[in-house]
């Protein structure tokens, strides 16, 4: 059986980090993001990683994995042409994937922890539905500065809904999501989603479905968390969570950086993942 692909979204424009986040230092030795997730991948099981990016900052990511990357591993580049979402982003990566093969999504900015991508490359590897990388959020936080988090409704390891929270932040009073809804304190042990997903090939028509019906002029993005939420209540497909105990550490505010550089030294010096992202 083929082994799984990963598609990395690095098409963000990354507006509250205020600069190209997916090449953030965050390595021992000066490693961007994207270098870990793809380290991480690779010692999955992964075999070929799609990077999505947009047409103005996709050569300057390009150039440094050309440059930094292992020259033996399969790595394709897709266009996302227009900001629209998630949606779209996995779609521009379909014509370098083959449409029989499980794959894998993830962000650019975030890194999931070594035993999550191999928890999500298992899967792939060896069950026929789609899964859901589950963190805990108060695992799923970097700093006290607001995110936002897809908070999950599990029910015998199943998928059953996704809600995304925005304005997410820890407080004194505890977990707090500044949206306006209900409820407002948000437990520690909350399954959240950070994109990190598992597809089947059932899922191609289903994407495409999503933007064909889409109303992007009320909601100008087509984001992977509702499209899900959706089909979960219209189409028998089902979304294994898989809990992990790892910490998902993500770039999005510039003070975030400092702390997520502290963090992977942590993991490096735990044993956790190696010192370098490629040796």
């Amino acid at each position: 059986m083929p082994k799984p692909s990963l598609v990395i979204l690095a098409a963000g424009r990354a507006r509250r980090y205020g600069g190209l986040k997916q090449l953030a230092p965050i390595g021992v030795h000066g490693e961007a993001v994207i270098d870990l997730i793809a380290s991480d991948a690779f010692a999955a099981g992964f075999e070929h990683v799609v990077i999505v990016v947009n047409p103005d900052t996709g050569p300057q990511i390009e150039e440094h994995v050309r440059r930094v990357w292992p020259l033996d591993r399969k790595i394709s580049f897709a266009v996302q042409e227009r900001a629209q979402g998630t949606v779209p982003a996995v779609l521009a990566a379909e014509d370098h994937l083959d449409p029989s093969v499980p794959f894998g999504i993830s962000n650019a900015d975030d890194l999931y922890g070594r035993h999550a991508l191999a928890q999500l490359g298992n899967h792939l590897a060896t069950k026929s539905t789609c899964c859901l990388i589950g963190f805990q959020l108060d695992r799923a936080l970097v700093g006290d500065l607001p995110v936002s988090r897809g908070v999950c409704h599990v029910v015998n390891g199943h998928l059953t809904d996704i809600w995304e929270r925005r304005q997410v932040h820890s407080s004194t009073d505890g977990f707090v999501a500044d949206d306006g809804e209900s409820p407002v304190f948000l437990a520690p042990d909350t399954t959240v989603s950070m994109n990190l997903w598992g597809f089947q090939p059932a899922m191609w028509p289903l994407l495409h479905q999503e933007m064909d019906t889409h109303d992007f002029e009320r909601e100008p993005e087509a984001q992977l968390p509702v499209m899900v939420g959706k089909i979960l209540h219209h189409v028998p497909l089902r979304f294994d969570v898989l809990a992990t105990e790892s910490k998902c550490v993500g770039v999005t505010h510039a003070d975030d950086l400092a702390l997520v550089q502290a963090d992977v030294r942590l993991q490096v010096s735990l044993g956790e993942r190696p010192e370098h992202a490629f040796r």
